[in-house]
This record gives C-alpha cells, sequence and structure tokens, in this order.
C-alpha cells in the first residue's frame, strides 16, 4: 500500500519548484508571529522594545513604561478539520474523488506544520458524530491522519455535515490552535455563523472549499449521462442535465451558494479559497496563508 503523505510530497514537488516551495514554507512560518499568549511577568522598557507591548496600566501605577513578557512555546497546535460524509466521495470540479482534493490540502497543510516543529491533529466526521486524532509531530501520524480521511469516506458514508465537527472542536478543544477546515460547498446558516464566530474568537482559522462538478460539458457519448446527487441519490437524466435552462439555472444557483459563502467567512474574517483539483491545492494553500497573514 502506497503512502499517502509520499504522494503528497511527490506532488508538492512536481506542482511547486524550490523557489515557490521555500515562498511557501516562509508564509506557513509567518501565519504564527511566534509570540506566545500565555503572560509571563513585566519588565522595565528597554529602548527598541515593540511599543505595543508596554502595560499602560501597570506603566501608569509603577511610574515609569514596563514591558509585558510572555512564556516562550516551541510548538503550536494545528488542528486539521474535515468532512469525511458521502459529499466528499462526489466528483469535483477537475474530475477526482472530492476527498482526494481534501487529503491533498491536509496534506500539505500537515506536511508544513511538521517541518516547522509545530504537532498536527485532526478531527472528522459526518452528521452522525465526529473522531479525533490528538495532536502529535512525525510523519507516521500524519499519514495516519491522511489514511483516517481517505479510507473513512465513500458513498455510502453518511450524509455530510461539518457543523457536527466544528461543534465538536468548540465542546472539546479550549487551547488556542490553528484550525484548518476542510469542506465541500455549503452555506454556513445563522448558527453555523455563531459557532464560526465563536471558534474565530479563540483560535485562528483558515477554510479551503473543494469545488462541486459541473453539470454538464464532461461527456462526449451521443447519450448524455444520468447524474445524481450524492447527498440524498436525487437523479437528474442525462438529457435535462444538457438543458441550457437546466445548466443556467444550476450555475445561477451555485454563484449564489459561493457569494453568500464567501460573505459569511469575509464577515467573521476567516481566510478563504477554493480549489477544484489536486493542482489547484499547492497555490491554492500559499493564497490562504497570505490572506490570514494580511488579515483579508
Amino acid at each position: 500500500m502506497s503512502s499517502l503523505l509520499t504522494r503528497v510530497k511527490s506532488k508538492m514537488s512536481i506542482f511547486a519548484h524550490r523557489k515557490a516551495r521555500g515562498m511557501l514554507d516562509g508564509e506557513y512560518g509567518s501565519v504564527f508571529k511566534g509570540r506566545s499568549l500565555d503572560f509571563d511577568d513585566l519588565r522595565a522598557y528597554i529602548p527598541g522594545d515593540e511599543v505595543r507591548d508596554i502595560d499602560w496600566k501597570a506603566s501608569a501605577r509603577h511610574g515609569s513604561p514596563l514591558i509585558k513578557r510572555y512564556v516562550a512555546v516551541r510548538r503550536q497546535t494545528v488542528l486539521l478539520i474535515t468532512d469525511t460524509g458521502r459529499n466528499m466521495a462526489a466528483s469535483a470540479l477537475g474530475g477526482e474523488e472530492k476527498k482526494d482534493i481534501g487529503v491533498m490540502a491536509l496534506g500539505v497543510v500537515g506536511y508544513l506544520a511538521q517541518r516547522h516543529g509545530d504537532v498536527v491533529g485532526l478531527v472528522c466526521g459526518d452528521a452522525t458524530g465526529s473522531r479525533s486524532l490528538p495532536a502529535k509531530a512525525g510523519e507516521a501520524h500524519l499519514e495516519r491522519i491522511l489514511r483516517t480521511v481517505d479510507g473513512g469516506t465513500g458513498l455510502t458514508s453518511p450524509r455530510s455535515s461539518i457543523g457536527e465537527q466544528l461543534s465538536y472542536v468548540a465542546r472539546n478543544y479550549g487551547q488556542r490552535m490553528l484550525l484548518f477546515v476542510v469542506a465541500d460547498e455549503l452555506v454556513p446558516d445563522a448558527g453555523m455563523e455563531r459557532l464560526l464566530r465563536r471558534l474565530r474568537a479563540q483560535h485562528e482559522v483558515l477554510w479551503l472549499t473543494v469545488q462541486d462538478a459541473q453539470l454538464a460539458g464532461a461527456d462526449s457519448a451521443t447519450q448524455p449521462a444520468d447524474r445524481y446527487d450524492v447527498a440524498d441519490s436525487r437523479l437528474l437524466p442525462g438529457r435535462l442535465a444538457e438543458s441550457e435552462a437546466v445548466i443556467r439555472a444550476y450555475t445561477a444557483a451555485q454563484e449564489q451558494r459561493d457569494a453568500a459563502r464567501e460573505a459569511v467567512l469575509r464577515r467573521l474574517g476567516i481566510a478563504h479559497v477554493h480549489a477544484g483539483s489536486s493542482h489547484d491545492v499547492m497555490p491554492a494553500v500559499f493564497t490562504l496563508l497570505e490572506r490570514h497573514r494580511r488579515g483579508k
């Protein structure tokens, strides 16, 4: 059985030359500024210290500027969150299964984290519940994470609900982390928006959406193939799928969903990108990290 992580690293080598990989490495390193959130003590201000580190209230009481000092933290925790419901077994825009793109994205971010000495954990599942793997270091652990996602996703899986996985994180994780979410083309409703607002207040959150396949245009046969929605097994006969009116309506609805999702995530200050194929993942992750660093 071939290693999924080896496959990820191989694709990273193919899709990005050394300079681009170095830029991606640097962009990941800039997400965490190396500043612990755990307060340690105060000391006298020394010229050259960051003004933002001055504790103005303590300085006023003391009569001279005092600087906040923080406990040094060597490792950050990256929590990979993904949907392993049946939606992720559907075809993506580029023709692959969505889970293959998800595994690639999780592998890239997990590998970057490992290279920087960070520990990586996983929360995955479907509408019926979630499972987790604790945050650890090492490529063997990352391989286990990728195999858990790959082996746990199929057309016979329960229905998808990334909200269940996000709720699981909110209930069970108190330590500040970097959350990397890989999900289907969902539109967060009011309840999920409240949940995301709560998570965003406590954690760094990045989001990658795996794009749906196009409704039509992929078949060259004279008899168009039937389509069906893996979420509820609804059938769309091939002739209807090739109808211009149906395609226009489907495209318009998809654009509305995309705009609504983007609006919610932008409102919450969550950096977001999309990927329709494994080839899109490397540039998408770079863009995601850059947007997060710039707060866009």
